[in-house]
């Protein structure tokens, strides 16, 4: 069953125009560019609605790009130049593999139908050194119960569910970071002291932030050739949906409790 949402209803456009959506928007890039400082020469991709963020490593990247997913907003992107966005599904993204170095997930995997397919379609375009930033409502944070924004839509997720849910996909967690402590309303008074309660809520209540954002590392230790054989320097490797129901029923036999 697909996670609900109402894009028609909230649209990210909308919402990103608005000086709430202004302040969010400022306030997470500050997060991200902490966690992706420069990616010179690298190629990256924007998925869900990520062209409010791509803007940091425009003049950076070697390569980018913004692609949309059906239940976010198209906007072209970047404004006054040639378009460099598409619109695409997530559960069967139109790019080769091994395609992107880097991976910014942003208004997409809430919304998704199936959540992991759409992260082996991440696992797939992503080169084999490649990391994926995922961006999601914090199921403990105001933002995630607050419907009249883009960041109450869909499914939220702890930082343990989301960790978890990469680990199960192929992925290594490795950094940890939030953001939005403001409350989600539109108040100037608020707004103007965002920066104010962004560094309160950090200190006095990490927990409960609006939105959890997790860094992961593509793993490529579960599909080595047998017999110990080496893979060559970018050779494309398929993984069949047996390899990952393996995996999955490893890791539940794992952590299952013991008597």
């Amino acid at each position: 069953m697909k996670a609900e949402v109402h894009a028609d209803n909230h649209g990210h456009r909308d919402f990103y125009a608005s000086p709430l959506g202004l302040v969010a928007a400022r306030l997470l890039r500050e997060r991200l560019a902490r966690l992706w400082p420069d990616l010179s020469g690298r190629a990256v991709l924007g998925l869900g609605h990520a062209a409010p963020y791509l803007r940091l490593w425009r003049e950076q990247a070697s390569r980018i790009l913004a692609a949309s997913l059906p239940e976010t907003d198209t906007v072209p992107w970047p404004p006054g130049g040639a378009s460099l966005t598409a619109r695409v599904e997530d559960a069967a993204l139109p790019f080769p593999d091994l395609s992107f170095d880097r991976v910014l997930l942003v208004h997409g995997l809430e919304g998704a139908e199936n959540d992991r397919r759409a992260l082996r379609e991440v696992w797939r375009v992503l080169k084999d050194d490649g990391r994926v930033l995922i961006v999601a409502p914090n199921r403990r944070g105001l933002w995630a119960h607050r419907d009249s924004t883009p960041f109450g839509q869909g499914r939220p997720y702890s930082t343990g569910q989301l960790s978890r849910l990469l680990e199960r996909n192929m992925f290594t967690a490795e950094r940890r970071d939030t953001a939005l402590f403001t409350p989600p309303f539109q108040a100037r008074l608020l707004l103007r002291a965002a920066g104010l309660w962004e560094g309160a809520g950090r200190s006095l209540a990490p927990r409960f932030a609006g939105l959890v954002i997790v860094e992961a590392r593509k793993s490529i230790y579960g599909v080595l050739p047998a017999h110990g054989a080496r893979l060559r320097p970018g050779r494309r490797v398929l993984v069949p949906e047996a390899v990952w129901a393996a995996r999955e029923e490893a890791m539940r036999r794992d952590s299952a409790p013991r008597l």
